[in-house]
C-alpha cells in the first residue's frame, strides 16, 4: 500500500486547511488509520485516529478545531483543520497499520506499516 498525502501550505493563524491521503490500495478492513504531525526538533506525535472505523481518537491540543474522516469508498483519508495556529506548523503524515494493536499503543508510531510522505503545514501568526 501506498499513501499519497496532500493539501499542506501556508496560512495564516486562524484560517483552515484540509489534508488528503489517498491509499493505493483499498482501506476496507484496515483497523487503524491515524494523522501524525513532526514539528522541527520535536517528536512525531499522534493528532488524530480512527480504530476500527468507528472510534475517532483527537489529541487534546487540537480537539474543537481538527477533524478526521475516512471514505473507504474513495481510499482516502481526511484531516480538516480550523483555526489554526502558528505551534500548528509541522509535517504531517498519515499512516495506516494492517495488524489489530491495542488501544495504549495507538499513539506510537512504530506501529504504523505504512506512511504517506509527509505535507509540510505552515501557519504563521
Amino acid at each position: 500500500v501506498q499513501l499519497q498525502a496532500s493539501g499542506g501550505g501556508l496560512v495564516q493563524a486562524g484560517e483552515s486547511l484540509r489534508l488528503s491521503c489517498t491509499a493505493s490500495g483499498s482501506l476496507r478492513g484496515i483497523s487503524v488509520v491515524a494523522w501524525f504531525r513532526q514539528a522541527p526538533g520535536k517528536q512525531r506525535e499522534l493528532v488524530a485516529s480512527i480504530i476500527n472505523g468507528k472510534i475517532i481518537d483527537i489529541a487534546d491540543s487540537v480537539k474543537g478545531r481538527f477533524t478526521i474522516s475516512r471514505d473507504d469508498g474513495k481510499n482516502a483519508l481526511y484531516l480538516k483543520m480550523n483555526s489554526l495556529k502558528p505551534e500548528d506548523t509541522a509535517v504531517y503524515y498519515c499512516a495506516l497499520t494492517v495488524s489489530r494493536p491495542i488501544m495504549s499503543s495507538i499513539p506510537d508510531p512504530s506501529i504504523y506499516d505504512y506512511w504517506g510522505q509527509g505535507t509540510l503545514v505552515t501557519v504563521s501568526s
